[in-house]
């Protein structure tokens, strides 16, 4: 009896399992169903911006599947205006696209689309965004001109001028073709069509930040070596190496009591300097203190006779005594 029953039971689960199997794939039918017939309620127009998933690419177009009954096709020569865009290179299968309509039908029962005019749209909102949040690319530079470089962000044509290439003065910008910057867009403006951006910017926080992380490895009391680059009437700038300097106020540059940096130091002077303080990406540096660090020889005092013979002041005095 018991084994009847542990048949039973077993044969109840597994009914049990089946009929929760059908039911799920009844669901996923009905899904299925239901998204069919939500694509065929839908109503596509041209002007229309549409987001499909690509599943083919080929050196002519791109077919889109649209969740519809269908399918989208972008021709090469609406996918990009960026010379250097290879459609089997730069377009790959899965990558979700949005595209504008061009024809509800191209005669072949496909939807023609264009990703060139929905970036007109689409990807001037980005770059406004992308000005708004300070952000940083990389891009290729793909053409020269008189006064700067153009290169390519979201399908977009984009200028850096030549001023704002590198920390350096450039004059020719011919050697920058084809090279990658890393560059930030500073000016968005879609009525004219108008994106600029700046390597010149991000090289410049890079330096700092650079130089910041320099000099948190400082450590007050330390002693260092460094050339005197600049004098000032209130102290001395040392130039410290790896583009770091700090100051010497004219306090802290002698003992003796002087009324400018130029009575002690000279520009290019080798000097050792202590490190008094670390604040806010400034450096205090002395050198007084190094002198009143320095050990005190004791100096004794040596009379000389004229008898050839070497004594000291207290010799002289004994001998000198009478008693």
């Amino acid at each position: 009896m018991e084994t009847e029953k542990i048949i039973e039971t077993e044969s109840n689960g597994l009914t049990e399992a089946s009929a929760e199997a059908k039911a799920e794939a009844k669901a996923e039918t009905m899904n299925d169903y239901a998204k069919e017939l939500e694509a065929s309620f839908r109503k596509i127009g041209e002007g229309d911006i549409l987001k499909g998933t690509v599943i083919a690419v080929s050196e002519e177009e791109v077919v889109l599947d649209l969740n519809y009954y269908a399918q989208g096709i972008i021709k090469a020569a609406d996918l990009s205006k960026a010379p250097d865009f290879l459609i089997t290179r730069d377009i790959n299968i899965g990558e979700v696209i949005e595209a504008t309509v061009i024809k509800t039908d191209d005669g072949q029962g496909n939807i023609k689309l264009s990703r060139i005019l929905a970036n007109q749209v689409l990807a001037w909102v980005k770059l406004e965004e992308y000005c708004a949040k300070g952000r940083d690319f990389f891009v290729k530079i793909t053409g020269v001109t008189k006064g700067g470089v153009l290169c390519y962000l979201e399908e977009i044509r984009g200028f850096i001028p030549a001023s704002q290439l590198s920390l350096d003065y450039v004059e020719d910008v011919t050697p920058w073709l084809n090279k990658i910057v890393k560059a930030r867009v500073i000016t968005v403006d879609r009525a004219k069509e108008k994106l600029i951006l700046s390597a010149k910017i991000v090289l410049r926080e890079e330096l700092q930040e650079e130089r910041e992380r320099k000099i948190s490895m400082i450590i007050p009391g330390s002693i260092l070596e460094g050339k005197v680059e600049k004098l000032m009437d209130f102290g001395a700038f040392i130039n410290l190496g790896d583009g770091i300097s700090g100051l010497v106020h004219i306090s802290q540059i002698s003992r003796e009591r002087i009324k400018s940096a130029g009575d002690v130091l000279k520009v290019g002077s080798e000097v050792k300097v202590k490190v008094l303080k670390v604040n806010e990406g400034k450096i205090s540096l002395s050198i007084k203190a190094l002198e009143e660090e320095a050990p005190i020889e004791k100096i004794e005092d040596f009379n000389y006779k004229s008898d050839g013979r070497i004594t000291t002041s207290l010799e002289n005095l004994i001998t000198d005594l009478k008693l």
